[in-house]
């Protein structure tokens, strides 16, 4: 819990002191987006894999190789010399996330008997919710006080003591675990995958900068090449061996396939929305961190509670109705954010905000809590591990490339060498530009998820036990391997942007 509550809010800490760490260590535009897409890529890339390894060589191990690289990278992040030595600071952290989160429900797996497991999840989703809450305004805090003079690196550090106590308290008391049959791993996959993002997010970032030299253009033609290779070698790993990256049949699935598209392009709203946003009220408004940090509280307790309402009431009762209501409804926020922002301009207050960010955050929890279940509704159940690894690394990479398109959406419409007194006005214009593409992506997502089934049907959960021949991987959102305890289903799993309740089917 302890590792689980680290990550989610190292997640949502970092955004809110963006602008003090490009005052402080003069970072670019493109070093700032790669502070925070420098995680989620190598976060994304990992998690598969991070699941695998934890079944192979054991989950506690692992979990304690990541919470250890994970401090040790923190630790990296807080005294960086500069920008360029953050960035890969960033990407190392997110490495050493995608070894140690994996591992967590797994653990709990294969230390609590089914009965307990439900009070367990109970006390994960609150410490997920703690978290989405606590992030932002913990780093606007640490960022404000500037203690000791550190400015923004506080931020990083905190993690040090958390981190040290979690791995000291790890390895006393959690009990090491293997899959009996894990799968082998994929590490060209792995390869081409981030091979691929990166020829493909790269450009974005620098294009804005560089002028969009013509090697840009070709850079992100040839990602496509690479994501053909990667779909023709997993071809071949499934004939080899069983055990490929990405299980392409899962794509005949026609839930699935949506549901990958869906939580993609959710991705990239997300990455767009928070960065952008983070940048409006204090470089933009002028704001300063805490007041920033308080705007956002509302937001963050709008999804918890629209969340849970929408997994025990909503869905239950009308199915996919609940997410596309989620979805209009997050069109509405972002639309009446765009009316507030160009009716009040640089005169917004904090309380005028909290109506929009409220309808927001109850469409955003609408729609994350119950999505992953409606995905995996017509997943085979020998599948059902790896396709909520796939999604929820999918939903990662979507946050990647959201990043990336901020040089284009956001910092595209703002001019270069612009006055003191321009800056604001010309922030707040590129807020309102890239608000428009937000409320175009949701409307997109919208769209999407008519190829969703009407109901998730409920064949994953509680089904009759089953032999299943081998155990499938996990990730954040599988977080393990699920079938390879034998144990029943149980829930808790939580998207990168902090929303608690996805339920998780188990294989029995």
């Amino acid at each position: 819990m302890t590792a689980a509550f680290m990550d989610l809010v190292d997640v949502t800490i970092v955004n809110i002191a963006i602008p003090s760490i490009q005052a402080d260590a003069g970072a670019t535009v493109s070093q700032i987006q790669w502070i925070t897409a420098g995680y989620a890529l190598a976060f994304a890339a990992g998690l598969i894999t991070g699941g695998r390894l934890g079944d192979i060589h054991g989950r506690k191990r692992l979990f304690l190789i990541g919470i250890g690289g994970f401090t040790l990278a923190s630790a990296l992040c807080g005294f960086a010399a500069n920008p360029e030595m953050l960035v890969a600071a960033r990407i190392l952290q997110g490495a050493m996330a995608s070894l140690m989160v994996p591992q967590v429900l797994s653990i709990v797996h294969a230390t609590f008997p089914a009965e307990e497991r439900g009070k367990v999840f109970g006390l994960f989703g609150a410490i997920v919710g703690l978290g989405a809450v606590s992030g932002p305004l913990l780093g606007a805090l640490l960022t404000e006080w500037n203690l000791f003079g550190l400015e923004w690196r506080p931020i990083f550090l905190i993690n040090l003591p958390v981190g040290i106590a979690g791995l000291i308290l790890g390895s006393r008391y959690i009990t090491e675990s293997k899959a009996p049959r894990a799968l082998r791993l994929d590490l060209v996959g792995v390869a081409l995958v981030t091979l691929g993002l990166l020829m493909l997010l790269y450009p974005l970032t620098r294009g804005r900068e560089l002028g969009w030299p013509l090697w840009g253009h070709v850079s992100m033609a040839g990602a496509l090449v690479v994501f053909g290779a990667l779909v023709a070698y997993e071809k071949h790993k499934t004939v080899r061996d069983g055990s490929p990256l990405v299980e392409l049949s899962l794509f005949k699935v026609k839930s699935f396939a949506a549901g990958i598209a869906v939580q993609t392009v959710f991705g990239i709203g997300l990455g767009i929305f928070f960065l952008v946003w983070t940048l409006y009220m204090q470089v933009g408004l002028g704001w300063r961190p805490l007041r920033a940090g308080l705007t956002g509280v509302p937001f963050s307790i709008a999804v918890s509670l629209a969340a849970g309402l929408s997994v025990q009431k909503l869905v239950p009762r009308f199915g996919r109705k609940v997410l596309q209501a989620g979805a209009l409804t997050m069109v509405a926020g972002v639309l009446l954010y765009l009316w507030e922002a160009d009716r009040y301009g640089m005169t917004i207050a904090p309380w005028q905000m909290a109506l929009p960010l409220i309808v927001m955050g109850a469409g955003m929890g609408l729609i994350f809590a119950p999505l992953t279940d409606m995905v995996l509704s017509g997943v085979p159940r020998e599948h059902a591990g790896s396709a909520s690894g796939l999604i929820n690394t999918v939903q990662q990479m979507g946050n990647a490339l959201g990043l990336g398109l901020v040089s284009v959406v956001f910092f595209g419409q703002i001019a270069d060498g612009l006055r003191p007194e321009q800056i604001g006005p010309e922030f707040v214009a590129a807020f309102q530009y890239a608000l428009k593409w937000v409320a175009v992506v949701m409307a997109v997502i919208f769209l999407l998820m008519f190829a969703l089934p009407k109901r998730a049907v409920q064949h994953l959960e509680g089904a009759e036990a089953t032999q299943v021949t081998e155990g499938p991987e996990g990730s954040q959102g599988s977080e393990g391997s699920q079938g390879s305890e034998g144990s029943k289903a149980s829930e808790g799993s939580v998207g990168s942007g902090g929303s608690v309740g996805d339920k998780e089917p188990e294989l029995v």
